[in-house]
């Protein structure tokens, strides 16, 4: 191999590829054109003597020469980062970089206003993309480098991982304005909602994989109570859509419930046994504690979650 022509720009684009396995969003990681991305490819290419990335249908997949190099690459690549990153300076004014957050659309209902004005108003050149994953993968997504934070509901994490608590929430049961059975109960917005009403109502459950139990399951199973799940969707916002325009009842986190029951003329209840305080969290890999650039965002991201605390938090 001539180590000679080796470009540490091309072992950066092979790493983009490794985790985009496509040309177009590789280069938008490393802020090259699809064109500059695949000339850089096929001069890494020529150096390895390996195809590296082969088309299968409509998919690029790494051969196993790939597979053995990436890690090492991406090892090398962070300790770079790593050595550079104690004397680089970062001005927001000037800078010019992706960030990647992962979190549901929950967190980015509650964290993109505040997030979105502040990096507009003092570091235009940033651009924050919000991606969607479940909990179980927050761990690997931070660990091969394919986001930069998490907010995520306190998940357990590794050692390397550092967090810092955003805020608490509890859970609260949202339903529409005139729903029939609650009018005919006499209830009132803030009322705890009888345990046997809540049982007997239909609920609709967010759940990604299509469970049809969650965190509210528990604390109803310990009173020997259950309730009746009529429908599951994907995401939170889908839960209050539907809530609005069905006799369903929907449990959601007070501060995602109380911006959504604004926009769509809902109300709001008390649970009967509502689940532990949910603790929501900002995640990053330890690597990255001493990044200007990180700590200048993870300071943005702390002051837009600072209004969704309670008094309790």
């Amino acid at each position: 191999m001539n180590w000679a022509a080796v470009d540490l720009n091309l072992l950066r684009v092979f790493d983009a590829m490794i985790l985009e396995l496509n040309t177009t969003r590789a280069g938008d990681r490393v802020g090259l054109s699809q064109p500059a991305v695949s000339s850089a490819l096929g001069r890494l290419r020529h150096i390895v003597g390996d195809a590296l990335f082969v088309r299968e249908g409509n998919r690029m997949v790494p051969t196993m020469r790939a597979e053995q190099l990436a890690e090492p690459i991406r090892t090398a690549l962070r300790g770079i980062e790593d050595a550079l990153g104690n004397v680089a300076c970062f001005d927001p004014g000037t800078a010019k970089r992706i960030f990647r957050i992962v979190g549901s659309d929950y967190f980015s209902t509650l964290l993109m206003p505040g997030l979105a004005r502040a990096v507009r108003e003092s570091a235009p050149g940033l651009t924050i993309q919000m991606l969607d994953h479940p909990s179980s993968a927050v761990a690997r997504l931070i660990s091969e480098g394919a986001v930069e934070m998490a907010v995520d509901s306190g998940s357990v994490m590794p050692d390397w991982v550092s967090s810092q608590r955003l805020y608490r929430s509890v859970m609260v049961t949202l339903v529409r304005r005139g729903h029939p059975v609650i009018a005919e109960a006499g209830l009132r917005p803030g009322d705890m909602i009888p345990p046997d009403l809540f049982c007997a109502l239909p609920q609709v459950l967010m759940s990604m994989d299509g469970s049809l139990s969650g965190s509210v399951d528990q604390p109803l199973k310990e009173k020997g109570l259950s309730r009746r799940i009529a429908v599951t969707v994907p995401h939170f916002h889908a839960v209050a859509l539907a809530v609005a325009e069905a006799d369903l009842i929907g449990n959601l986190p007070e501060q995602f419930a109380a911006r959504v029951a604004a926009l769509l003329d809902l109300e709001i209840y008390q649970m009967p046994f509502a689940p532990p305080p949910i603790d929501v969290m900002l995640y990053w890999h330890s690597r990255h504690q001493s990044d200007a650039a990180h700590e200048w965002l993870r300071q943005r991201i702390r002051e837009a979650m600072i209004f969704h605390r309670t008094a309790e938090a």
